[in-house]
């Protein structure tokens, strides 16, 4: 498409249609943009609005990224917020718009359309919910409903129904707020984007902040007391909850009405489809964000991943392609990090659980070490679990838990997947290091020698989902030392010869089984493993050690 004479319409604001209509101004003086914003806001932080309801961010204005006047000033859009574009007229290249301070209905032309609505809360059909107590959170509104709430009477007790990102983000707000707070999940854990071994830490994280964490429970029913203004939930479990608010957050489902009503396609789950060039099926109406299916990188099929970095990048490419300056999506990873209280929780790529439907034959290291050099001060355990293709050895995922330096690990990871690395090229990766910032052997270098080691026959990994059950050929072998196991705990069943003394006792074990290893991280195990197999013993290491272990029954 021409660069002149073009008029561009864009359906929604935020991170998708903000950054088209950014984009479109710098690429063309001459383009008419003009972008329709159903809310009162066109462009705000919607991924801070939980850290505002909590205190961190104190000032609500913050959080205001463009008013429709800077919008208008720096990029010579014309911004129309409480305007909700009600209907798309294909056939006339029109948009029929509501201006919802009037009532008032137009009609607005456009030469591109770009379609950016993005997810709304999902909202379970459950009996009372319908209530003024209950609220979701996506948008600015929202957020000042839910403070009014706080700030206008006394709170004793909260519940938020779903673990993943935004409940567990208004979770942690309403403990900051010192609100006794309950979190229900439907699921054995909370952030379902990392595997349970990992979601583990995250529970104890949870319960030692005080919030009566409930898995596997689902909420079933509500019902208001007005008198009290209170809410009485009723679980799936039989026990019922007496709260003064209700957030639900259990997910969210791509706004798709408009385009299903004009005949755009709508993909299986439930996204509209769009090409890398960010078109529908109709070649002058783009759609980017949320609402949007994408490529997965991994696999090559569609996905659907609500986060704000894709929806930039989206929105940047389709005002690139109606500009005509060609670009292409390149799939999606979901890269993602969230806080919990003191700890952060990252991924990217697939996860077990994921890789296990996909029927993908696939391999799983884990390393727990220092986030920096352990003799400087501040040095916190950091629990990384990298996945890989067996056969070839390609990154297929990665999660990471801990206090600090998650997102370093994380970010590296996303980037050797975007690159098609192998786990063995992990080990060669050069980091920057200092004592403050890393270690000489990265936890990223760590995992890609215990990939390579498992990929060269070097070690043969046996996992903490299969040393409850040893056949009657194994026998458990635990060589931490004595007080470790005093205080830690051990695996029932396993006999303790210290590493440091295996080689001297390791006629106490029977040759004619075989030697399940562990010890606390897998480091001293390996070296266990290694020594058994020299001298000739049939053995496995237990990967990431009783660390693992312990976290998956936590």
């Amino acid at each position: 498409m021409s660069s002149t004479n073009n008029k561009i319409v864009i359906i929604g604001g935020v991170a998708g249609g903000a950054s088209a209509a950014a984009r479109a101004r710098r690429l063309s003086e001459d383009a008419e943009i003009v972008m329709f914003e159903r809310g009162p806001f066109v462009s705000f932080a919607n991924c801070g609005l939980p850290y505002h309801v909590g205190g961190e961010i104190e000032q609500r204005s913050k959080l205001i990224l463009q008013t429709p006047q800077s919008f208008n000033n720096r990029f010579n859009v014309d911004v129309r917020v409480q305007h909700e574009v009600i209907a798309i007229h294909r056939s006339d290249k029109q948009v029929r718009v509501k201006d919802l301070a009037t009532g008032k209905e137009f009609l607005e032309s456009y030469d591109a359309l770009v379609y950016s609505p993005g997810a709304a809360p999902i909202v379970p059909p459950i009996a009372g919910i319908d209530n003024p107590l209950t609220f979701t959170l996506r948008n600015i509104p929202d957020m000042d409903r839910i403070i009014e709430q706080i700030d206008s009477r006394e709170l004793k007790q909260v519940a938020v129904i779903g673990g993943g990102f935004i409940g567990l983000e208004m979770m942690e707000a309403f403990v900051h707020r010192g609100i006794k707070t309950t979190l229900v999940e439907a699921l054995p854990q909370v952030m379902n984007s990392v595997d349970r071994e990992m979601a583990g830490i995250v529970h104890q994280e949870i319960r030692s902040k005080g919030v009566d964490l409930k898995l596997n429970t689902k909420l079933t029913q509500i019902s208001h007391n007005p008198a009290q203004q209170t809410l009485t939930l009723s679980l799936n479990d039989n026990e019922s909850l007496d709260v003064d608010l209700l957030i639900m957050a259990i997910g969210v489902r791509p706004e798709v009405g408009l385009a299903r009503d004009a005949g755009l396609e709508i993909g299986e789950f439930g996204g509209v489809l769009v090409n890398s060039q960010m078109q529908t099926n109709d070649p002058v109406i783009y759609a980017v964000g949320d609402a949007v299916q994408t490529k997965d990188l991994i696999t090559g099929e569609q996905t659907l991943v609500p986060l704000a970095g894709p929806a930039n990048r989206q929105g940047r490419i389709a005002a690139d392609n109606i500009l005509g300056h060609e670009a292409h999506y390149q799939a999606t990873q979901a890269t993602a990090i969230c806080k919990v209280f003191d700890f952060a929780v990252g991924s990217t790529g697939k996860n077990e659980k994921q890789l296990k439907q996909l029927e993908i034959d696939y391999e799983k290291v884990f390393v727990h070490a220092a986030s920096h050099a352990g003799y400087y001060p501040g040095a916190e355990i950091v629990s990384l679990k990298v996945l890989f293709e067996k056969s070839s050895g390609k990154l297929l995922g990665a999660q990471a838990v801990a206090k600090d330096g998650v997102d370093k690990r994380i970010d590296v990871l996303a980037v050797a997947i975007r690159a098609g690395m192998t786990i063995d090229e992990l080990e060669h990766l050069e980091l920057s290091y200092a004592p403050p910032y890393g270690s000489a052997k990265d936890l990223v270098n760590l995992a890609g020698f215990v990939g390579t080691n498992i990929i060269k026959g070097l070690v043969a990994p046996v996992h903490f989902d299969q040393m409850d059950a040893p056949a009657d050929n194994q026998l458990i072998l635990d060589v931490r030392t004595p007080n470790e196991l005093k205080n830690t705990g051990c695996i029932e069943g396993a006999i303790n010869i210290p590493v440091d003394e295996l080689r001297q006792r390791a006629s106490e074990l029977p040759k004619d089984k075989e030697i399940l290893v562990y010890c606390q991280v897998g480091l001293r195990g390996h070296v266990a493993y290694r020594m058994l197999t020299n001298l000739g013993y049939q053995a496995k290491n237990l990967i990431g050690g009783y660390r693992s272990y312990r976290l998956a029954k936590a």
